[in-house]
């Protein structure tokens, strides 16, 4: 309660003490003050319930709407989960069992019932507590839970009434019987007649008989106690009651009234989901950012019917999820493989991001398996080691510092002091050749000893200054050296937007999933255009020299199976990544129009993944199957071109013919073995 409303209600209960004194000293100049003093606590009050502003608002209440780029409707976000239908979209038994239980003056009082609040009084006086309040005040308890509260107090009837009062102003008896039956709660999180009808008889409200209008009208006393799935015989006496008060005010024939009694309770019950939609992390990460912005704006994302386009593409979107679901599905599979008898099974989870790294318009977001059951974010929330995905960072700040491609490290074992007596020791698969190895060959085959000696050259902190610079940058990096592969654990949206500065040129461009926000008649309040940092996070000659050593993953190296499986031939370039006992799959791509990343693991860290769960194996062909459908579907252009050209992959060598085998003539070997003596003899 408001300090200013506990002083007004302070000060009216001191002067209700006040009163009861003065009617012991003198009853009747008493009396004749009370109707004054009860004029005093109801004039404090007023200020404290709704305007007619706000009756109005609530009356034309508007979901917001959530849009991809090509207006597909992504979500809508409501107050609760309802489907606001009309009156005449409603069963008159609906209606008349309403009206004949709840409020049978309704048509002839204005909002307050004074001989059913008189009655209600007495008996509650007397020690049966009965409800008083019409289905105006009802509505006003419904569409005002927090202005008005729940208290069983005087001052929440007294402010209970204005608002009736107030409401029977704007609204028209046939409106407040409409908005009365749409913003009802029925449980289940069923708000409102239709998600009601439709969650317990499978049926529009429409189409509701009259037993199944007194159900759910009977469930408005209590909606738990009278639960007809929990309590059926409870519901099913509640029922009979409505019947019987219908028949009472002659909205049901008398005659029929036995027979529909005993009838049995029959439900068809099916809990309503809300539709998540194709993207309903995106719509969840919006959510928030729009609420804090239509506060500062002065308007409600439930009731003012805002209209949200995001730079989601629809069509890339699916694709994503299409792709996800295949993959994990089939990894899935594995995953069960390998359990152990009597282990709790264990759901692989997987993030998939894709932006256009032009703009940072983010164009598909897919933050977890089934949003259903898991609405942690896994492209923004879930923070995981990024394994090799980490070490173009590496070469990036290498060549920044002026080594080039075919600068080279001898290929051997290395050891290297990590401070504090630990000694740091990568290896790789296969053991070191101890011959001279590329910074190209490098990266383009994921060599851990390669690049535990370039950061050793070239110092930890400036691979974090450059990582932080392209886009990691709300995740903190240890700046040691085991840096350099991938050991301080970061958000997949901060490493796509990182691969986007490398393949736009060096630039960081901040991802963003609003374009505009428009009000409910498509006037538009606010756009939001690219932002792109003044300072480039690192040259565009280095960025340039980066993405054509990573085109070599693609074509020869980890990522190989985009050209053999994939059969993409356009200009990509990117990196897979797996980290420690397959605990974490990656693999990020990128093209001069879009840039796509999946992650896959288990929730929990120490839960790992076999062989299978290589990122090449595991995060790649979700990845693939976006970009082989975006170009095959002509939503990417298979000719946009990085702006350095490609290293262009010899011919493979023609294969050696086969050897020529002899005939088999027995005629002809007899002639050369006799030739063959002769000539010998002749020597």
């Amino acid at each position: 309660m408001p300090p200013i409303l506990q002083r007004a209600t302070s000060f009216a209960r001191v002067q209700f003490l006040r009163l009861a004194s003065l009617i012991r000293q003198y009853p009747v100049r008493a009396a004749l003050a009370l109707p004054a003093l009860l004029l005093l606590y109801v004039l404090v009050l007023i200020p404290f319930t709704p305007g007619i502003g706000d009756l109005r608002k609530a009356k034309s209440e508007t979901p917001s709407v959530l849009l991809a780029s090509n207006g597909t409707v992504l979500a809508e976000y409501r107050r609760s989960n309802r489907r606001w239908v009309t009156l005449d979209k409603i069963s008159p038994h609906v209606v008349n069992a309403l009206i004949s239980t709840e409020d049978h003056r309704f048509y002839q009082h204005h909002g307050i019932d004074f001989q059913r609040t008189a009655g209600a009084l007495v008996s509650t006086l007397s020690g049966e507590l009965q409800g008083g309040s019409t289905i105006t005040q009802q509505l006003a308890r419904n569409l005002y839970p927090e202005e008005i509260g729940r208290a069983a107090t005087i001052t929440r009837k007294v402010k209970e009434a204005i608002t009736a009062l107030k409401i029977e102003a704007v609204y028209s008896k046939d409106e407040i019987l409409e908005t009365y039956l749409n913003t009802v709660p029925f449980l289940y999180n069923a708000f409102g007649i239709e998600m009601a009808a439709r969650t317990y008889f499978d049926k529009s409200a429409d189409k509701l008989d009259v037993l199944e209008s007194a159900t759910l009208i009977g469930m408005l006393k209590g909606t738990s106690y009278y639960n007809p799935v929990l309590n059926p015989d409870r519901a099913r006496k509640r029922r009979n009651l409505v019947l019987d008060q219908m028949a009472k005010h002659g909205k049901l024939d008398p005659a029929r009234l036995d027979a529909l009694q005993k009838r049995p309770l029959r439900l068809d019950f099916e809990r309503q989901v809300e539709p998540l939609g194709i993207a309903p992390h995106v719509a969840q990460h919006v959510r928030k950012w729009l609420i804090a912005w239509a506060d500062s704006k002065g308007y409600d994302i439930h009731a003012d019917g805002l209209r949200v386009r995001t730079t989601i593409d629809a069509n890339i979107q699916k694709l994503a999820n299409q792709a996800v679901a295949r993959q994990l599905a089939q990894l899935q599979k594995l995953a069960d493989g390998q359990r152990k008898a009597g282990a709790e099974r264990a759901l692989l989870q997987a993030g998939f991001l894709a932006l256009d790294p032009r703009s940072g318009a983010v164009r598909a977001w897919v933050g977890s398996r089934d949003f259903a059951q898991e609405q942690f974010d896994h492209v923004s929330q879930a923070r995981r080691q990024p394994g090799s995905t980490f070490k173009p960072f590496v070469y990036g700040a290498a060549f920044m510092q002026g080594l080039s491609p075919s600068f080279a490290f001898i290929d051997k074992p290395v050891a290297i002091d990590s401070g504090g007596g630990d000694v740091w020791t990568p290896s790789d698969a296969t053991p070191p050749t101890g011959q001279p190895t590329t910074l190209r060959d490098g990266l383009v085959y994921s060599k851990n000893t390669i690049t535990a000696q370039l950061v050793q050259k070239i110092g930890p902190a400036s691979v974090g200054q450059l990582a932080q610079a392209l886009g990691v940058r709300q995740s903190k990096l240890d700046l040691v050296p085991s840096l350099a592969l991938g050991t301080s654990p970061v958000t997949l949206l901060e490493m796509v937007a990182a691969y986007g500065s490398i393949a736009n040129g060096g630039h960081y461009m901040l991802p963003v999933l609003v374009a505009s926000v428009e009000d409910h008649q498509g006037k538009l309040l606010e756009t939001f255009t690219p932002v792109r940092e003044g300072t480039p996070a690192m040259p565009r000659a280095d960025s340039l020299t980066l993405v054509d050593v990573m085109r070599g993953v693609i074509d020869q190296g980890t990522g190989s199976a985009i050209r053999q499986r994939y059969g993409i031939q356009a200009d990509v370039a990117g990196k897979t990544g797996t980290t420690q006992d397959n605990t974490d799959g990656w693999f990020i791509m990128m093209n001069p129009q879009l840039v796509a990343g999946a992650r896959v693991g288990f929730n929990d860290n120490s839960a790992t993944m076999g062989n299978w769960g290589q990122g090449a194996r595991s995060a790649l062909p979700m990845v693939g199957e976006v970009f082989q459908g975006a170009f095959r579907n002509r939503w990417l252009d298979q000719n946009a071109e990085f702006d350095i050209p490609r290293r262009r992959a010899p011919p493979p060598a023609p294969l050696p013919a086969p050897p020529q085998q002899r005939r088999n003539d027995p005629l002809a070997d007899i002639v050369n073995g006799l030739f063959g003596r002769i000539l010998k003899q002749l020597q």
